[in-house]
């Protein structure tokens, strides 16, 4: 199957280009032919790209970890308040107009976020002795792309699967100061970037309020389609846990894996499986195929069709085929504060490929 293109992003970026695979299924009107026309239209997507060729590399940056309450990691299925999620980016380098492209998804920066409205508020209401190991560690993306040859301006576009807890500045500039990134353009789908200025109520707890202020618009790209990010590579649109909310999916050696926060861990996608209090028997109650992360609830039926597109895309754990390759972009991980939390697989990092280290001809 050949996928349907379209033009070019823009010129600054013209190896980027719209796909619109999933464009009609996504317009067909009632929730349940909806779904089944996404699921249909992701499988072949998916088929597609695990035929064409691999990207180049795939390596895990960690970020922060981060306390996030139970209730909203599992759709209130699991007691308890509060878990710890890992967050994590990925480096991929993709082939494109002869050259080795560098994408960086999910840079967070985490004492910026830390002005979080959520996260204000919960540290203001827990004693600091307690709040001193969750304080957010310092980005590390400069030390770690040296690890592996690169430096910070060779990375070439910059995308978020949405922007919860995500301040820019740090990272694009302010229009003063250049960023951690001089040299990156930013993705940014047009509903959310929109949104961002004057947010639905059940949003506010979640955005940095001014972490976008300043950002230069010439190191912006606003976005409404779907995208091919190169060979092997592809940025679908999954709405739901926010207006914008999109997935990164990759053809890499274990075959092709997505990632994205609208679940926290690989039970979400599979809670029949799942060993954590709650979770199996709340899939078994509602007959529900996943378990959202469900901290912004306005929009929960298009995250659930979401999910279901995400399983639809990828492939399943080879060495746990029950379970399918999504990699949580906050990954529940086991913790003394959530002993009960226990899930099924922790996928810890993804890594394919050897990473190059300087610009190639391919």
């Amino acid at each position: 199957m050949s996928l349907k293109l379209g033009e070019p992003l823009s010129p600054r970026l013209s190896w980027i280009r719209a796909l619109h695979d999933l464009d009609a299924a996504w317009q067909v009107g009632a929730s349940g032919p909806r779904q089944r026309a996404v699921e249909r239209a992701g499988k072949a997507v998916g088929d597609a790209l695990r035929a064409a060729p691999q990207v180049v590399s795939v390596r895990t940056l960690p970020t922060s970890a981060a306390p996030y309450p139970i209730r909203f990691a599992f759709n209130g299925a699991t007691p308890g308040p509060l878990l710890i999620i890992q967050n994590r980016s990925l480096l991929i380098q993709v082939r494109a107009d002869g050259e080795i492209k560098n994408i960086l998804f999910n840079p967070t920066d985490g004492p910026a976020n830390s002005r979080t409205p959520f996260y204000v508020k919960l540290a203001a209401g827990t004693p600091k002795l307690f709040n001193k190991p969750f304080l957010p560690k310092p980005n590390r993306a400069a030390e770690q792309l040296a690890e592996l040859g690169l430096r910070c301006e060779d990375i070439d576009v910059i995308a978020f699967d949405h922007f919860h807890t995500q301040d820019l500045r740090p990272l694009i500039g302010d229009g003063v100061a250049p960023g951690r990134f001089p040299n990156a353009v930013l993705l940014a789908p047009r509903a959310e970037w929109l949104d961002w200025d004057e947010l639905p109520q059940c949003q506010r707890a979640w955005f940095v309020p001014d972490g976008k202020l300043g950002v230069p618009m010439e190191r912006v790209i606003l976005t409404d389609n779907d995208l091919m990010l190169g060979s092997g590579a592809v940025l679908l649109r999954t709405p739901g846990h926010t207006s914008g909310n999109q997935t990164l999916f990759v053809h890499a050696e274990r075959g092709v894996f997505g990632t994205s926060e609208n679940g926290t861990s690989a039970d979400s996608w599979a809670p029949l499986t799942s060993r954590i209090p709650g979770v199996r028997r709340q899939a078994q109650l509602f007959d529900v195929d996943v378990i959202i992360n469900s901290n912004t609830p306005e929009l929960c039926g298009q995250q659930y069709i979401s999910m279901m597109l995400e399983r639809a895309m990828v492939d399943r754990v080879p060495e746990r085929p029950e379970l399918y390759q999504m990699f949580p972009s906050s990954e529940v991980t086991p913790h003394l504060i959530a002993p009960h939390i226990r899930p099924a697989y922790l996928f810890g990092e993804m890594k394919s490929g050897q990473v190059v280290t300087r610009p190639a001809a391919v």
